[in-house]
């Protein structure tokens, strides 16, 4: 049987989503572990719901298993967040990893060698220290036609999972996009961007047409502000120090603007420059709140910890060589000290989530979604 991968954050899960599992079914494999951010996405943003609903949802139109891809890499930037869920992928015995992207996998596979080679990453070097961002680092360094594919959203994950797919012998498949684009703002159809559906829950508005999931008290990160400001404004510049993405003194930057402003939006507003894009300053601001540090962001995925499978599917249960977490309170007393340090984020994300969206989820008790 062949075992596809699908690495996703399902942000809500929705017909789009639904789409491309189908898809895999339908033309590339017999089975799909998708490998889920929980209560933290990549963007820097608490998800709109739990992970549990999002899992049932997932498990309801196409999935086999979901597994948490664990907060301190699912908030982390592309190349960490891609090699960590590929190596969970790995774990689990997959064949290939699907993922939607803009351009077919020929033209990707191109721009990841052009990108890769000694005079793009010398290019790239001196662009970072002349003090561009990394992203507007990569399009100096690029032609015009490479730097088209680079900045299309999917596509800046897409060649990091074909980077370490190549690490693990997986073969990648990249499915284009159906319906509408990755921030779209109009719906088309029954589609509607995965950023179009979070603002109409956040409104209230009716999106049952783009999305199975039925969402009535949504997670925003403003219902986390007041708890933010204490711990930012609280931290001392040593341990920001220690966060990932922070380097070069910008500690000292966030320390001092701080201090002086009592509101998120202003503090980052503040801070935000072209080499400190507004999406790694939201990423921080979640290694404050969840006390991430880069030295745990480094260390590759210590555990697999399975959220949600189909009852048919149970056989699936197995990894090569990770701790499988099925049953919370009994896996964590069996990992080692680092790889706690790694689930307690995990435990302070989950409550964050409670928090934000008013759930009761213990994480010891809650147990696995069986569809």
């Amino acid at each position: 049987m062949s075992r596809a991968a699908v690495i996703c954050e399902f942000n809500p899960f929705h017909n789009g989503h639904k789409f491309l599992l189908e898809k895999i079914k339908s033309e590339y494999a017999d089975e799909i572990i998708c490998i889920m951010s929980g209560s933290f996405v990549q963007r820097g943003d608490i998800a709109i719901t739990d992970k549990y609903s999002r899992t049932e949802a997932a498990l309801i139109d196409g999935a086999d298993m979901v597994v948490e891809l664990p907060t301190v890499y699912a908030s982390a930037p592309a190349q960490i967040f891609a090699s960590n869920g590929v190596r969970l992928a790995d774990e689990l015995s997959c064949d290939m990893l699907c993922f939607g992207a803009e351009n077919d996998i020929f033209e990707l596979e191109n721009a990841l060698s052009v990108i890769d080679s000694t005079d793009t990453q010398n290019n790239i070097a001196a662009a970072i220290k002349a003090g561009k961002s990394y992203p507007s680092a990569i399009t100096e360094a690029l032609g015009d036609e490479v730097a088209k594919i680079v900045k299309k959203p999917n596509n800046i994950l897409a060649l990091e999972y074909i980077r370490s797919c190549r690490r693990y012998c997986i073969t990648p498949i990249a499915i284009p996009r159906e319906g509408v684009e990755h921030d779209a703002v109009v719906p088309s159809g029954r589609f509607a961007s995965g950023s179009t559906i979070r603002r109409m829950i956040a409104d209230g508005s009716d999106c049952s047409e783009y999305t199975p999931m039925q969402i009535v008290s949504p997670a925003l990160l403003n219902s986390l502000e007041a708890v933010i400001l204490y711990k930012l404004k609280t931290i001392d510049k040593d341990e920001l120090a220690l966060l990932p993405d922070v380097s070069e003194g910008l500690e000292n930057r966030i320390y001092d603007t701080a201090i002086n402003y009592n509101s998120l939006t202003e503090i980052l507003e503040q801070i935000k420059t072209k080499r400190y894009t507004l999406a790694r300053l939201r990423r921080i601001m979640i290694y404050i709140l969840l006390d991430v540090t880069r030295h745990l962001q480094l260390k590759p995925v210590p555990y697999v910890r399975v959220l949600g499978f189909r009852q048919e599917k149970q056989y699936m249960l197995g990894t090569k060589t990770l701790p499988l977490i099925v049953d919370v309170r009994r896996g964590y007393d069996l990992l080692h000290q680092e790889a706690k340090q790694i689930f307690d984020i995990d435990i302070k994300a989950s409550q964050a989530m409670n928090i934000a969206c008013g759930t009761t989820h213990n994480e010891f008790s809650y147990g696995v979604i069986r569809i």
